[in-house]
């Protein structure tokens, strides 16, 4: 595609700067109002403040935790922080190292909640402390099918770094594992897309469409 197109396509996302008088309320961001909004939000929150949509997100979401353990900077973070946001899950938790690339967020880690936990016993700790039972996703012996498990309604689900899975001193803090269905040579499939699957399998259980 010729560059000068994709800057035009570019452009075109979202909203030009509002039309006729200026709406009424707090929620309104002025600065978009003048010169448009071309986030990668919904029609509802065009225009709105950052700390507006945060406020409005706050009221509706949903009592599941996703948790991820950071131990090389895990690139896939960013990538499950984003599908978080779009499941508008309550929190996300990043055990190990503090720092992670956000690239993959889409910008999207500035409408969660999002804490870091030092190190597996730290996170047991605080999902012992809100009463969160602790479900990994990891395809190991003694894992359960995630296609036929019980979600919790209110529950942490976390996920391992890419390649060797949850570390053994995560799998101490789990009450359950769960296994998503394979069917071919690949010993494991992306901790991005597992994460995806499994938070969608709460979604399925308890979220009203």
């Amino acid at each position: 595609m010729d560059p000068d197109a994709t800057e035009v396509l570019a452009a075109e996302v979202g909203v030009g700067p509002w039309e006729g008088d200026p709406p009424a309320g707090d929620h309104w961001d002025l600065e978009l109002l003048a010169i448009g909004d071309r986030r990668n939000v919904i029609d509802k929150y065009r225009y709105w403040s950052l700390e507006a949509i945060v406020a409005d997100l706050d009221n509706s979401r949903h009592p599941l935790h996703i948790a991820i353990e950071n131990l090389e900077h895990d690139f896939n973070i960013g990538s499950i922080v984003r599908t978080a946001n779009a499941f508008l899950v309550k929190e996300v938790h990043i055990v190990g190292r503090k720092r992670w690339n956000r690239r993959g967020a889409m910008v999207t880690d500035k409408y969660q909640h999002i804490h870091h936990h030092p190190d597996p016993v730290a996170f047991g700790a605080w999902a012992a402390a809100a009463n969160l039972p602790v479900i990994g996703v990891d395809n190991m012996a003694g894992s359960v099918s995630i296609e036929t498990f019980n979600y919790p309604q209110e529950c942490v689900l976390v996920v391992g770094q890419e390649g060797s899975g949850l570390s053994d001193p995560m799998r101490e803090q789990c009450e359950t594992l769960v296994d998503i269905a394979q069917f071919g040579s690949t010993r494991s499939i992306n901790v991005g897309a597992a994460a995806a699957i499994a938070m969608h399998g709460w979604i399925r259980t308890h979220a009203a469409r």
